[in-house]
């Protein structure tokens, strides 16, 4: 099956510090890196790594940068579907402390500009049993709408509502798989992990995962008794910025290519444990020849 990735690509821009810093404080960065980053870039390519078929579905700006992000991108993914606005393509400035955690700011006029049912032909390309897959960097009524006819077009729905910004618990029943962090779950929800999957399966949801962070993942389906807890690898983080973007779109990858959920949420955390022992966002990702080692390897684990 095809899977659809409507969202969001930028240049990101990563400086690394000793510590973040204080307001008002000016530091002087160690060194600093640019590259390709958005959440659906990011979960686009992870997907495509995985050796799923990606159709990717985003806006960039009417700017150079743009012919630069697109000729990066085409080393992965099929650029045909990107669109170009009258606008300054998307950017994110990314703080990166030594003990690898981050604050990110970002301009995203194109991500708020972008329509995807009315500027693309996405609702006349995608076909039933096809996979949706979008994030929160869109405004959420485009979300809501390509989640709602995806659904009625008999597609299984995937969204990782990050950035949370106007979503909502009760949003959520056009989705089929939650994708979310313990803060987002927590947000959401107003409740803990596990509680938060309960309160998710309520609104709808027939699947939810909780990433969280180095102590791993919680996979629930709806078909399960109870949540499984997935560790994470050690390792030793550098850089943390992307990771949540890597395990989505290697997991819905996965899912994409008949795989179950707990079969790829358990490839996804050891592809995320790789991504942070390494500087960049997109940079940080595993090449296809790592994702294919690493999926045999796990297979061979579980059978």
């Amino acid at each position: 099956m095809r899977l659809h990735v409507v969202g969001n690509v930028c240049v990101d821009t990563s400086f690394r510090l000793p510590r973040l810093p204080r307001p008002g404080e000016t530091l002087n960065a160690t060194s600093a890196i640019e590259g390709l980053g958005g959440k659906g870039a990011n979960q686009a390519v992870a997907a495509a790594r995985s050796g799923a078929d990606v159709r990717f579905w985003a806006p960039v700006g009417d700017d150079d940068i743009a012919e630069k992000m697109t000729r990066m991108l085409a080393g992965d993914l099929d650029v045909d579907r990107l669109i170009r606005l009258p606008l300054a393509t998307d950017r994110s400035t990314i703080l990166l402390e030594e003990g690898g955690e981050n604050a990110i700011v970002s301009a995203v006029a194109c991500a708020q500009g972008f329509d995807p049912i009315h500027q693309t032909d996405l609702a006349q390309t995608w076909r039933k049993d096809d996979i949706l897959l979008m994030q929160g960097n869109l405004p959420w009524l485009a979300t809501a709408v390509c989640l709602k006819l995806a659904k009625e077009a008999g597609l299984k729905t995937v969204l990782n509502p990050s950035p949370l910004s106007d979503v909502h618990v009760e949003d959520l029943a056009d989705v089929d798989l939650v994708i979310v962090n313990q803060g987002e779950a927590s947000a959401l929800t107003g409740v803990e992990t596990s509680a938060a999957a309960d309160l998710l399966f309520d609104k709808g949801g027939r699947s939810v995962v909780v990433t969280l962070g180095s102590k791993g993942s919680l996979v629930w389906d709806r078909e399960d008794d109870a949540p499984l807890v997935l560790d994470t690898p050690e390792s030793a983080a550098v850089d943390t910025s992307g990771a949540g973007d890597c395990f989505a779109g290697t997991l819905v990858g996965l899912l994409a290519q008949g795989k179950s959920l707990v079969a790829a949420a358990r490839v996804a955390t050891k592809i995320a444990a790789i991504s942070v022992t390494r500087l960049g966002t997109l940079a940080s990702y595993p090449s296809r020849a790592e994702f294919s080692e690493i999926i045999k390897i796990s297979e061979l684990e579980n059978t």
